[in-house]
C-alpha cells in the first residue's frame, strides 16, 4: 500500500471517532484529542497541521483548512453542512478569564480559574475567512459569512457578510448557493451510494 497524506477509511476506523461518513479525508498531520467525543458526516475534508479537541459535531461537505484550532471542551462546536473555516482560524469553545482576578491555563487548578464555555454553532452555509477567531457562545446564523483576521463575539444575522475586530456587519450575501446545492446533491448522491 502507497501511503498518502490522509488516513484510509480503516485507519480511520481505528481511532475509534464517535462516527463518520462517507468519503472522510482527514491529514495525517491533524491532531484530535478526545476522539470518541468527535462526529463526522460525508464529504469532508481536515487538512494538515489542525487541532480538533472535545465534543466536534462536523456535518456533510464540510472543508477545514490547514492550521484551525477547534478548542470545544464539554460545551461543543457544532459545524453545519456546506461550511467552511479558512486556513489558521480559531475557534474557542472555552476560555479562560483574563480580567487579571483569576489565574489562567489548564495547568491551574480549577478553584483558582474562571472559565467561560458555551457552545458555539456555525450554521448550514456559513464561511470563516482565514485568521479569523471565534469566541465561546457565538452562534454563525445559515449563510453568514465573515471576512479575513475577524474577531467574531457575537451572534451572526441570516445570510449576512461580516468583517473586522470586532465583526461587524457589512452586506447581504446572495442566495444563488442554494440552487446549486440541489444540483450538488443530486449528482453527488448518486455518485457515491452506499
Amino acid at each position: 500500500m502507497t501511503e498518502t497524506s490522509f488516513y484510509t477509511r480503516e485507519e480511520l476506523q481505528k481511532l475509534n471517532l464517535k462516527s463518520f461518513g462517507r468519503k472522510v479525508l482527514i491529514s495525517r498531520n491533524a491532531k484530535m484529542y478526545n476522539v470518541s467525543n468527535i462526529e463526522i458526516g460525508d464529504n469532508v475534508r481536515i487538512d494538515d497541521f489542525c487541532i480538533l479537541s472535545g465534543k466536534i459535531k462536523l456535518g456533510s461537505h464540510i472543508h477545514i483548512a490547514s492550521g484551525v484550532y477547534m478548542f470545544a471542551g464539554d460545551a461543543g462546536i457544532e459545524v453545519e453542512d456546506f461550511s467552511g473555516l479558512s486556513p489558521r482560524c480559531s475557534v474557542f469553545a472555552i476560555s479562560d478569564n483574563f480580567s487579571g482576578q483569576w489565574l489562567t491555563s489548564p495547568v491551574i487548578y480549577d478553584e483558582y480559574r474562571n472559565v467561560s464555555s458555551k457552545k458555539i454553532i456555525l450554521k448550514k452555509y456559513t464561511l470563516v475567512g482565514t485568521d479569523t477567531v471565534i469566541l465561546p457562545g457565538v452562534i454563525m446564523a445559515e449563510g453568514s459569512t465573515v471576512g479575513a483576521k475577524s474577531l467574531v463575539r457575537k451572534k451572526t444575522e441570516p445570510w449576512t457578510v461580516y468583517n473586522g475586530s470586532p465583526a461587524k456587519k457589512i452586506k447581504a450575501r446572495s442566495k444563488d448557493l442554494l440552487n446549486l446545492e440541489k444540483k450538488f446533491l443530486k449528482t453527488w448522491n448518486s455518485e457515491n451510494a452506499y
